[in-house]
């Protein structure tokens, strides 16, 4: 990775209440467990969330315009999101990393202007994502 940019890796796992289907959100969060109201969540039992990111990366977000581009890998189908940082962002959720369409900040946020929300990941992919054996890797990259 260029000194420009700087990434972070997460780990989590897929469940089998994941619905992705919320049409401007998509989540990761620490919970284990989900119930089917959960429909932006693509992701349980990530080691991080916003609160566990490294103080370059969170300063690195915050910079007007980054650009943060988001890849999930769930064995050997992955998805790329491209969506923007802030100088808003607090970054101090110690649970939900939430990524949005629209530009609306809470402590949850990691990312605004997103090109995709959970609804358009693929439906092949969002299986993977429901079975609770599946380890999912997201990773983050700032630029």
């Amino acid at each position: 990775m260029s000194a420009k940019k700087l990434g972070e890796v997460i780990v989590a796992f897929g469940h089998e209440n994941i619905q992705a289907i919320h049409l401007s959100t998509l989540m990761i969060t620490k919970d284990k467990h989900l119930s089917k109201t959960g429909d932006c969540i693509i992701a349980v039992g990530a080691d991080k969330a916003p609160i566990d990111l490294s103080e370059k990366f969170k300063d690195k977000l915050k910079i007007e315009n980054a650009k943060l581009t988001i890849i999930i890998e769930a064995d050997e189908l992955n998805q790329t999101i491209h969506a923007q940082g802030s100088p808003k962002l607090v970054l101090t959720d110690p649970k939900d990393m939430v990524i949005r369409k629209s530009e609306f900040i809470s402590n949850r946020t990691l990312a605004i202007k997103a090109d995709k929300s959970s609804n358009d990941l693929p439906r092949e992919f969002v299986q993977k994502l429901r079975d609770p054996k599946q380890k999912i890797i997201i990773t983050l990259v700032v630029a």
